[in-house]
């Protein structure tokens, strides 16, 4: 080979390999492959949150729980097996709800029927969250297409990558700045907070054990705090018993969960942080004042989420279940 050429062909390779994933990604990418599959994943989920309200917010934390380990690859959604203990049955995510994962499985089982072996699950996943959104009243974004699944799932990976309601700001910040995300993208996308429920253990502190000073937590709205208390009284024996994230209007996306921070009407203690931390309480008082331009950058920065780690070509495959991996592996 001629070292004339060297130069030229080194170019060449570096060019192919340092393309970020979203370029080759697209809003048409199934166009042709399967046209129907966006309108099959609308259908099915149109219907479960019919029967089901809450799982539009249990979708949502499932996308950003699965993005947040590993990528957008749909792992979170793999099955544990005697050789692996997968995400899904990590501590913080025993509580992500049965509705999500089982529209997830609706909406693949229906796309395999007309399209077999085309359409990844981290894009059903992705597709669901968006249309779920925009059904319970959020923004509509774009979708770009062409993620393929991951081949890694595991439970020892999450407890690192994913946000805990325990954490202080400046470890929330860490987190989401270590994915790429500034803080303003951080304070958006803890929005998502505004419909959903949290589980009465992951606040009990802030309202049977805060300091000893006083068993309930001070900045907490009084009135709320004892309603808190009464809904949770027997948290410890029923440990799936949880109160809405959005105490007034808890099914519709809408800005009121940052009206609500000022008010003491946050459930968790990220919520009391948020408004009292120097770093974010301006954002957070904007989208409670604003409600477009909190929706228009809660669709950008779930736009940026959406590329986060995405696999492409021999990094990934398309799964026939979303469950499993197409050949066993961990």
């Amino acid at each position: 080979m001629s070292l004339l050429l060297l130069p030229f062909i080194l170019v060449i390779i570096f060019s192919l390999t340092s393309v970020p994933a979203e370029s080759s990604l697209s809003t048409t990418y199934y166009s042709k492959t399967c046209p129907r599959a966006q309108q099959i994943v609308l259908d099915i989920i149109t219907s479960k949150q019919i029967t089901s309200p809450t799982t539009a917010a249990g979708t949502l934390r499932l996308f950003f729980h699965d993005c947040m380990v590993e990528g957008c690859d749909a792992s979170v959604l793999i099955s544990s097996n005697i050789f692996n203990k997968a995400e899904r049955d990590a501590d913080i995510n025993l509580s992500l709800p049965g509705d999500a994962f089982d529209v997830i499985v609706r909406a693949k089982t229906a796309i395999e029927l007309e399209c077999p072996g085309t359409v990844s699950c981290s894009d059903i996943l992705a597709l669901a969250t968006r249309d779920l959104v925009s059904m319970v009243g959020g923004p509509f974004y774009q979708v770009w297409l062409g993620r393929k699944d991951g081949y890694v799932s595991k439970a020892s990976r999450v407890e690192l990558n994913v946000p805990k309601p325990t954490m202080g700001m400046s470890e929330i910040i860490t987190l989401f700045t270590s994915k790429g995300f500034t803080i303003q993208e951080t304070v958006a996308l803890s929005g998502a907070h505004t419909i959903g429920f949290s589980h009465c253990k992951e606040f009990a502190t802030r309202i049977f054990n805060f300091s000893k000073y006083s068993s309930v937590d001070p900045t907490l709205n009084p009135r709320f705090a004892q309603g808190l208390k009464n809904a949770c009284a027997n948290f410890q024996s029923k440990p799936t018993m949880s109160v809405f994230n959005d105490l007034m209007t808890p099914n519709k996306f809408d800005n009121m969960y940052y009206q609500n921070l000022p008010r003491g009407l946050g459930l968790l203690a990220t919520d009391r942080a948020m408004i009292e931390d120097s770093r974010t309480r301006p954002f957070a008082m904007m989208y409670a004042n604003n409600q477009t331009t909190f929706f228009e950058d809660f669709a950008r920065a779930m736009e940026k989420l959406s590329f986060l780690g995405v696999k492409q070509g021999r990094w990934g495959e398309v799964r026939h279940r979303c469950d499993a991996f197409n050949n066993i592996k961990t």
